[in-house]
């Protein structure tokens, strides 16, 4: 053996041990602050969620109608089809008359345009006239209940997480997500939730909740416009802050609470994490089949890219992904920095409500044959 051998396997060796010395004394520290910080996150959040479990109901992107007799599909079709004409111009909603019995089906991307139609069309199935004249007067009256029914919606939200002061154009937009669902999830309920969830967290830390349950009952105000206007929810949130004077922590809350920026204030920070909390817990949200297996696909495909991975399964609806490892490439100490590397990978590549728990398994299995 040369020197430059001899030396070549001192340092292999050396770094090894370096190596393995780092990663237990990297797994004492992680376990040490784990056990002072996890009991205090999960006793905050726990108590947050508890105080404010708030029930959602599953919306969908299509309003029903129920009639009283299919006769009634004729009548609201018309004389060569002036009554659906003139309903579908007047609320800008397409109706879907077919061969299922007793309901037609109203369809449009805005929430606040089908609730218009749905109730127009209820009221003039109970008055029994139905022709153009009365089809406009009916949709003029309709459209200013619904925006009395959206200004009081935004007044009850307001009041109901105490939240006093707002410009009463907020208020309007404010009520507006009433009508408006994310994946499945009311928008302003999950408003009411994460400022909520926000103004406790920030009590148990000892600071002000003012600025974080107002950020948290704002920060996804422009999700009531985006249908009209062009831009992210987020910059379209901030636009509206900042033309109505609101808190520049306010605006810069709603700014960071999908880390489009970098977060500089409690407040931003807590906003966040209630946002993710409402989000991600059992029920909030729905995804389509094949969004959601895409996404589980890539979980497990982003895990399995790494050397000396040899199998994983992504478990409890993608909220887990457990990596099984070969024991002869990658030893105990290495199973740390490969959680680790698989966990940062995930985060720089996929977009996911809540967290992932990356489980690094490397089992050791001696077969043999008696014969």
């Amino acid at each position: 053996m040369t020197k430059e051998e001899a030396s070549q396997e001192l340092k292999d060796a050396l770094l090894d041990s370096v190596k393995k010395d780092a990663a237990n004394e990297a797994k004492q520290l992680i376990q040490e602050a784990k056990d002072n910080a996890v009991k205090e996150a999960q006793n905050i959040i726990s108590q947050a969620i508890q105080r404010c479990a708030a029930d959602h109901a599953t919306e969908s992107t299509v309003s029903v109608v129920a009639l009283p007799n299919d006769e009634m599909k004729g009548r609201i079709i018309g004389r060569m089809g002036r009554n659906i004409r003139a309903l579908e111009s007047a609320t800008g909603v397409d109706l879907i008359i077919d061969d299922t019995p007793d309901v037609i089906t109203l369809s449009s991307f805005d929430p606040v345009r089908r609730e218009v139609a749905r109730l127009t069309l209820e009221k003039l199935i109970t008055d029994g006239r139905i022709h153009p004249a009365r089809i406009e007067e009916m949709v003029d009256k309709v459209r200013r209940e619904v925006e009395a029914g959206i200004k009081e919606a935004g007044e009850e939200a307001a009041f109901e997480v105490g939240v006093h002061g707002l410009h009463p154009e907020i208020i309007k937009i404010l009520g507006r997500l009433k009508y408006r669902t994310s994946y499945g999830q009311n928008v302003l309920k999950h408003s009411v939730e994460v400022a909520s969830l926000a103004a406790i967290m920030a009590s148990e830390l000892g600071i002000d909740p003012k600025i974080a349950k107002r950020a948290g009952l704002l920060h996804d105000i422009g999700k009531a416009i985006d249908h009209e206007f062009e831009g992210t929810h987020i910059q379209l949130g901030v636009d509206i802050a900042k033309r109505y004077r609101e808190n520049g922590e306010v605006v810069h809350a709603i700014a960071a609470h999908h880390n489009d920026i970098e977060p500089q204030t409690i407040d931003a920070v807590l906003v966040q994490a209630a946002d993710a909390i409402s989000s991600a817990r059992p029920g909030a949200r729905r995804e389509s089949l094949e969004t959601y297996v895409k996404r589980i696909e890539k979980l497990e495909e982003i895990a399995k890219s790494f050397d000396g991975v040899e199998q994983t399964f992504a478990v409890q609806a993608g909220r887990e992904i457990r990596v099984m490892v070969k024991p002869e490439q990658v030893s105990d100490a290495n199973t740390v920095f490969l959680a680790k590397e698989i966990a940062e990978k995930l985060e720089n590549e996929l977009e996911y409500p809540g967290q992932i728990r990356v489980n690094v398994i490397r089992e050791v299995r001696s077969v043999e044959y008696a014969k």
